[in-house]
């Protein structure tokens, strides 16, 4: 198991998020104690997070090819090539900008919105956490890693159903609830085999 943290933590888009993170928790501590809600801010962040999981990954990730060269260039770097080579490292992770932007704008909107730096790292640093949760669970569903929990295998076998049965279904990662929601949940016995799971939408400009 230490190897695969290790592999886990060589990642550069890993440990600048938990060195985000950590300087986030250490700049909050003193408040926690007098200031209850900023733990109800993280757990929004995190439950943010946790909803965009779903979104991203079927409507921005698996969206068609764009014409643009830069576009489609982008695409690939976030989740095109990943489905190619589903277990390479290099393509396991999200790209570090990818996650400095997103928190980036994100810590804006809510320090736009409450009028505080304080509220809007508490909301940031419960989305890094989630994100940090969600990039473990992804590295262990394609590593030869035995997940603890029955949930975590069953987990680890659902989001394989996705690169390996049809990339249509089981978009979620950490968890099921929103492809229940919008019925995106099958049972694997009952699909299809794809034949576009590896290269999604042949990878050309549509």
């Amino acid at each position: 198991m230490s190897k695969h943290i290790i592999d886990y933590l060589r990642h550069t888009s890993i440990w600048a998020m938990l060195l985000i993170f950590a300087g986030l928790a250490a700049d909050l501590a003193p408040d926690m104690a007098e200031q209850p809600l900023l733990l109800a801010l993280a757990a929004g962040g995190a439950l943010l997070f946790f909803t965009t999981e779903y979104t991203t990954h079927r409507f921005v990730f698996h969206m068609p090819p764009p014409k643009r060269p830069f576009a489609l260039k982008m695409l690939k770097a976030l989740h095109y090539d990943h489905h190619e080579d589903p277990n390479d490292l290099h393509h396991l992770f999200l790209p570090i900008w990818y996650g400095l932007s997103n928190f980036g704008i994100l810590f804006l909107i809510v320090w736009g919105i409450t009028d505080s730096i304080v509220y809007a790292e508490a909301v940031a640093a419960g989305g890094i956490l989630a994100l940090l949760y969600y990039e473990w669970v992804h590295f262990v569903a394609h590593r030869p890693i035995k997940p603890w929990t029955a949930y975590g295998r069953w987990m680890k076998k659902y989001h394989l159903w996705h690169h390996y049965k049809s990339e249509r279904f089981w978009f979620g990662v950490t968890n099921p609830v929103l492809d229940m929601v919008f019925g995106t949940r099958r049972n694997e016995k009952q699909v299809e085999m794809s034949q576009t799971a590896r290269k999604l939408h042949g990878n050309e400009p549509m």
